[in-house]
């Protein structure tokens, strides 16, 4: 896909967007341009990379990479990369990765991993994994990992049950069909070695052999 093709795809205010404001690199499938509101049709197309402003409106394919302002809309396939601001809205398929800031929705299917900020709302599948700050609420399945500020909740619809989170404290739901959580807990403790004279005679002597 050339440039012009490319140009087709992008609109602004309604028209083709103009030449001179984006760069296309053909080998990478890299788009980059600096202008908001733009209505990105990609759709069927995959592996493509994009950098763009906010108020964006994207529909593509899977294996896509996003790096964008806020405000930004998103309807894609599977296994995309998405690092955005806040206010965006999320329509995707399964296995993929956000990292995002405040009042995000997001509307995913399962296996999807989420780094964000505060007061956002996710509808998603199952075995997904959480990330996030407060006021929070996830409509799920089962088998998600959460990780939350306070004030947030999970809502299971495999088994109707409703979870307040605590703040700071990791869980992982069951099973499906089977209610509750387990609390995982951090599992880095300090180890202490004992070590005889003998045994540091030899790690000194290892240690002054590498210098």
């Amino acid at each position: 896909m050339n440039k012009l093709e490319v140009q087709r795809r992008v609109l602004q205010y309604g028209k083709p967007l103009d030449l001179d404001k984006f760069k296309w690199d053909e080998d990478t499938k890299t788009f980059s341009t600096s202008e908001n509101n733009l209505v990105l049709d990609f759709r069927g197309i995959y592996n493509v990379t994009f950098n763009t402003g906010s108020f964006c409106t994207f529909k593509t394919g899977g294996y896509c990479i996003f790096k964008t302002g806020f405000d930004c809309t998103f309807k894609t396939g599977d296994y995309c990369t998405f690092d955005t601001g806040s206010y965006c809205t999320f329509d995707t398929g399964s296995y993929c990765i956000f990292k995002t800031v405040d009042y995000c929705t997001f509307n995913t299917r399962c296996g999807c991993t989420f780094e964000t900020g505060s007061c956002c709302a996710f509808n998603i599948g199952d075995y997904c994994t959480f990330n996030t700050g407060d006021y929070c609420t996830f409509n799920t399945e089962s088998d998600c990992t959460f990780k939350t500020g306070g004030n947030s909740v999970v809502i299971r619809r495999d088994v109707y049950e409703v979870i307040e989170l605590k703040e700071g404290q990791t869980i992982r739901l069951n099973n499906t069909e089977l209610k509750g959580y387990k609390v995982i807990e951090d599992t880095k403790k300090p180890v202490t070695l004992e070590l005889t004279a003998d045994q540091l005679s030899k790690i000194n002597e290892l240690l002054k052999e590498d210098k």
